[in-house]
């Protein structure tokens, strides 16, 4: 499963979750998660490369509540593990 691919199915996770997906030019480097009038929002970097915006779409959804209760591929279940273990993604 290709970078993008795997973007899409966190992506695809975090809306079954109800979790807002935005996407916004953050400079590059940003995204992650926030909460905003109670609602949690995950920001996408449309500035950022695609690896880049996977790493932090890992990072966030490996602090969500009902994410073990997600299918996730093999691939994405291990980089969050790996996140969780605190040896990044």
């Amino acid at each position: 499963m290709d970078q993008t691919a795997q973007l899409e199915e966190i992506l695809s996770v975090c809306d079954k979750l109800g979790v807002l997906v935005r996407l916004a030019p953050l400079g590059g480097e940003g995204g992650g998660l926030c909460r905003i009038k109670g609602r949690t929002v995950l920001f996408v970097d449309s500035a950022a490369d695609v690896g880049t915006r996977l790493q932090r779409a890992v990072e966030a959804v490996a602090e969500l509540d009902g994410i073990d209760e997600q299918y996730l591929p093999p691939e994405l279940r291990e980089a969050i593990d790996r996140v969780r273990a605190g040896q990044g993604g």
